[in-house]
């Protein structure tokens, strides 16, 4: 997809989650501008499945103070490897 193809409502989780990943601080800057503070926290605390960066998503939840638990944390959290271990794992026979 293109990045001008991006809804800024409709993508905002997206939009979020991205810029406070990869994002420099320019983009950060933007992000704060575009988008409610409280839109920000509602992204962190509900983190979408396999889409964050482990010490971005320890970060801003100190930031915010956003308490979650450690199954929806390690789930959010984007890892090649885990992923691949958790879905092409052989289902064990019996």
């Amino acid at each position: 997809f293109e990045i001008k193809d991006l809804d800024l409502n409709l993508d905002k989780n997206y939009i979020i989650t991205q810029i406070l990943n990869y994002g420099d601080i320019k983009a950060v800057r933007w992000l704060f501008k575009t988008y409610p503070e409280k839109e920000i926290k509602k992204v962190i605390a509900h983190p979408r499945r396999g889409m964050w960066l482990r010490p971005v998503l320890n970060f801003w939840t100190k930031v915010y103070n956003i308490k979650l638990d450690k199954e929806t944390f390690e789930d959010a959290i984007f890892e090649p490897t885990k992923i691949k271990a958790k879905y092409l794992k052989k289902p064990k026979s019996s």
